[in-house]
């Protein structure tokens, strides 16, 4: 059996500041074999154009992290894939950690650290990797990772892509909780304000549970 290999899909919309760097820190999976799939929702900036030279394919998808990811799946040639974030980095060796946890399991998730200059934001980290832990939801920071031939595709809905697609795949077994982590930026919670931010998303996460339409939550979280 030849090497494995691993498709990392990027969702992107708007992300001329910082693909780039993105990209160019995932060069040493590309060097090994892997690929990397950058997915466009529509941008109106450079993003499509810088993005070109520093990965596999860039598509154009509907805007949606769903749609954008299922698009990037459609055409992945890997053995696994995994979903990143554009403002998230990938631990060193990532795909010898994922092909180890997928082992051994249909799908997993990293641990997650959050960058920025906020005290509060390694204390929601760390509750985000306790929850994670504890329930088996996977949220998009924690680069969800998952066999080719286990991933049925994200629903197709406006917000909790995530939530929905690990309840899902719990029903088929316990997600990887992989403990080396990924560093994704804190821009989110401080441009909204910390304690406004986490207070956004436990109060759209009940009401999704409640039963609340995605798109509905997906508006006030925009807003």
């Amino acid at each position: 059996m030849g090497a494995q290999r691993l498709s990392v899909i990027v969702p992107a919309l708007n992300e001329a500041q910082g693909i780039g760097a993105a990209l160019r820190g995932l060069a040493p999976l590309r060097a090994r074999g892997h690929e990397v799939v950058v997915v466009d929702g529509g941008s109106d900036d450079a993003t499509r154009e810088i993005a070109a030279p520093l990965c596999d394919r860039v598509l154009v998808a509907p805007r949606g992290r769903a749609l954008q990811m299922n698009a990037g799946a459609r055409t992945a040639q890997g053995d696994a894939l995994v979903f990143l974030h554009a403002d998230t980095r990938l631990p060193p060796l990532a795909d010898e950690i994922i092909f180890e946890s997928l082992r051994t399991h249909r799908w997993g998730r990293f641990d997650v650290v959050i960058e920025g200059r906020h005290r509060l934001l390694p204390v929601i980290a760390r509750a985000m990797n306790l929850r994670s832990r504890l329930t088996g939801i996977a949220t998009g920071d924690q680069a969800i990772f998952v066999r080719r031939e286990a991933f049925t595709g994200f629903p197709d809905i406006a917000l909790m892509e995530d939530v929905a697609f690990s309840k899902a795949m719990k029903r088929r077994g316990p997600p990887a909780c992989v403990r080396s982590r990924v560093l994704t930026s804190g821009r989110r919670w401080e441009s909204r304000g910390v304690l406004r931010t986490v207070a956004l998303m436990w109060r759209l996460r009940l009401l999704y549970c409640l039963g609340a339409r995605p798109e509905a939550l997906a508006r006030r979280y925009e807003r």
